[in-house]
């Protein structure tokens, strides 16, 4: 089921383009994980990084290009997102098909020491909150003591004239800053579809949503509710280091 390079470089930048549509300043967002990655491994021979929900390896990518020392385990579901990133960001990561969250997803990681960083972008709130507690639990244990969790995604206020709001701010600042953007994540999936090069990709892709079907979580959670799970997980110091709108970059430091 693989695709060319100059396929995979077609689909991973106009999945870019469309991602700066919903996500906040996203590259800032990146720079900003990068930099909290970079600061907790300075000094480290060859850091190890996980990448959570890594997608085409957009977050990986960004990783490898300011710490090309560090070796990047990239996990995700998707076999057609995979696929992109294996293709066009090869030498980014070591790309790995796992169901976060699920039993013995971390066994398929095929890690042999302790975890420096763990990253994620926009995808750990998909998770039902036991199995997020659960995951921030067994991602504690990978990691060594001192390393890092580093968390980018929404976390509106649990009040809701508040979340309005901030959701609102986040909204028109993605349109000012993204907006130049003509297609969409509904319309990149829809053109995706069509390439019959993806199609095997498209049918293993249906497959395993059917299978999971029903499995997400009911709604976004509050940084104030991450923040106690993390604790509750392990973590001990948690703290947000970015934000506009619910757009935030959440740390949380592994205690010794």
């Amino acid at each position: 089921m693989g695709i060319s390079m100059a396929m995979a470089r077609t689909w991973v930048e106009r999945w870019e383009r469309q991602q700066q549509r919903y996500a906040v300043d996203r590259e800032e967002r990146f720079t900003v994980i990068t930099d909290v990655v970079e600061y907790v491994t300075a000094g480290r021979t060859r850091p190890l990084l996980l990448d959570l929900g890594c997608g085409p390896g957009s977050l990986a990518a960004r990783l490898a290009g300011r710490l090309p020392d560090a070796e990047i385990v990239a996990a995700d579901m998707d076999p057609l997102l995979l696929e992109l990133g294996r293709t066009h960001h090869a030498n980014a990561a070591r790309y790995v098909d796992t169901v976060i969250g699920a039993d013995g997803w971390t066994d398929d990681l095929g890690l042999d020491r302790p975890l420096d960083a763990a990253v994620s972008t926009t995808a750990l709130h998909y998770l039902p909150e036991p199995v997020l507690l659960d995951t921030y639990r067994r991602l504690a244990a990978l990691l060594r003591p001192g390393g890092v969790l580093v968390n980018g995604d929404h976390f509106p206020p649990a009040e809701a004239p508040c979340s309005d709001i901030t959701a609102y701010v986040g909204r028109r600042r993605a349109e000012r800053t993204g907006g130049h953007a003509h297609e969409d994540w509904r319309e990149w999936w829809a053109a995706a579809a069509r390439d019959p090069e993806l199609a095997d990709l498209f049918a293993e892709r249906a497959q395993r949503r059917a299978a999971h079907e029903g499995t997400g979580a009911d709604e976004d959670l509050a940084a104030d509710r991450h923040a106690e799970l993390l604790r509750r997980a392990g973590f001990r110091h948690v703290a947000s280091v970015w934000q506009f709108g619910d757009s935030a970059v959440l740390v949380a430091v592994r205690s010794d």
